[in-house]
């Protein structure tokens, strides 16, 4: 190593770009336009919940969301149950 390199690596300050602390995770910042949907529009909110975990606890929030969302389309396809007064013969 010549002597201006050594000088360079000794200049730089700890825990610089090649410092091998993994970053905290960081907000991606994903918009989340409103559905008109009281039930979709919680679960897509429960989203933001991933922003604040690292990689590896995204998968439980992710299966969460898809379980509720899922629910929900599966209750469009539900037969409307009939009103006290509907049942009339």
């Amino acid at each position: 190593m010549t002597d201006e390199a050594a000088e360079t690596r000794a200049e730089e300050p700890a825990g610089s770009a090649e410092s091998a602390d993994p970053a905290g995770p960081v907000a991606l910042g994903v918009v989340r336009t409103p559905t008109g949907h009281a039930g979709v529009d919680a679960h897509l909110a429960r989203l933001a919940d991933a922003d604040h975990l690292a990689a590896d606890g995204h998968v439980e929030v992710y299966e969460d969301v898809h379980r509720g969302l899922r629910e929900a389309l599966t209750a469009l396809d539900a037969p409307p149950v009939p009103g006290p007064y509907e049942n009339r013969s």
